[in-house]
């Protein structure tokens, strides 16, 4: 059975450790870390935060996860830059470093996921969706992007290898893989060094691209490592409270149990920070509502 959690990026306010004890006391099993200039920063980590923190999960019985999602983390004016598709090598090199460092963390915290993305490609390509009327056709002129994504990841997926930490990757609307269409094909283009390679995925992602929920956690049931929950109104990317819109949280998660998912199935709410606590609150109420409508 999954775990529920709660990603600490809709808890930026408080301290990871605070963060944890808020999470554990709602009834969260599982807390998903996002590093931050004020959470776990793995350009300036301190030990003795790393280590309090694993052992309060311990002490709580909270799983923890690692998303690498932090906007200013690396650029302070430039969100999500640098991405593994920077024309730079430089650049890219500072992105890999950063998604190394993260699975150095999640091995200290004995985290068994880092959960990545592609980011946006420089050149706007896009590999499998295209957003809005005279975005580039998916497909057309992502040779490029396509070959430094692969480069990246098997960077990454070397430097984990032995460490017990697994990578996923979250296809996410606006970047180069969008949907869990361009994550098959990323698996296609890194052959076998892509073996291991998870995917993460947000449910709220699938009602932005019109991609069925319950047939994408099907059909990649056997790849699926790491959950996020939000929801979605009229396919706008903005992560919003459930029951704010289309999504059916109690068929969710009832597809989560017959695909037989192991890991954290946790909840993102990332503009949520001013009232972290309490939306925290807001969102375990109505998961056991739905937990419930299909547990009985």
């Amino acid at each position: 059975m999954y775990r529920i959690g709660y990603n600490t990026n809709g808890l930026a306010h408080h301290r990871p450790i605070d963060a944890l004890r808020v999470a554990a006391e709602l009834g969260y099993e599982a807390l998903a870390l996002t590093p931050d200039p004020g959470c776990l920063d793995p350009l300036h980590l301190q030990h003795d935060q790393v280590e309090g923190l694993g052992l309060a999960a311990e002490d709580h019985g909270i799983e923890l996860v690692i998303e690498t999602g932090s906007r200013y983390l690396l650029d302070a004016n430039r969100k999500h830059f640098p991405t593994l598709l920077e024309v730079g090598t430089e650049d890219r090199a500072r992105r890999v470093d950063f998604l190394k460092r993260c699975v150095d963390l999640a091995a200290l915290l004995g985290a068994p996921v880092v959960s990545v993305w592609s980011g946006a490609a420089p050149e706007g390509v896009v590999s499998d969706w295209r957003e809005r009327a005279g975005d580039p056709e998916p497909g057309a002129n992502c040779e490029r992007p396509w070959r430094f994504l692969c480069e990246g990841l098997e960077q990454l997926m070397a430097f984990a290898k032995g460490t017990g930490v697994r990578i996923a990757l979250e296809p996410e609307p606006g970047m180069f893989v969008a949907r869990t269409k361009g994550y098959g094909e990323l698996l296609q283009r890194l052959g076998s060094s892509g073996d291991g390679l998870g995917l993460t995925l947000d449910v709220g992602h699938c009602l932005v691209t019109g991609d069925s929920i319950p047939g994408e956690i099907e059909a990649w049931k056997q790849r699926l490592v790491n959950v996020h929950l939000d929801d979605i109104k009229d396919s706008v990317h903005n992560h919003r409270m459930f029951g704010e819109g289309e999504l059916d949280l109690g068929e969710t998660l009832r597809c989560l149990v017959d695909a037989d998912f192991g890991g954290v199935a946790s909840v993102e709410l990332s503009r949520d920070s001013h009232r972290g606590p309490v939306a925290a609150a807001e969102a375990m109420m109505h998961i056991r509502r739905a937990l419930g409508s299909f547990a009985s």
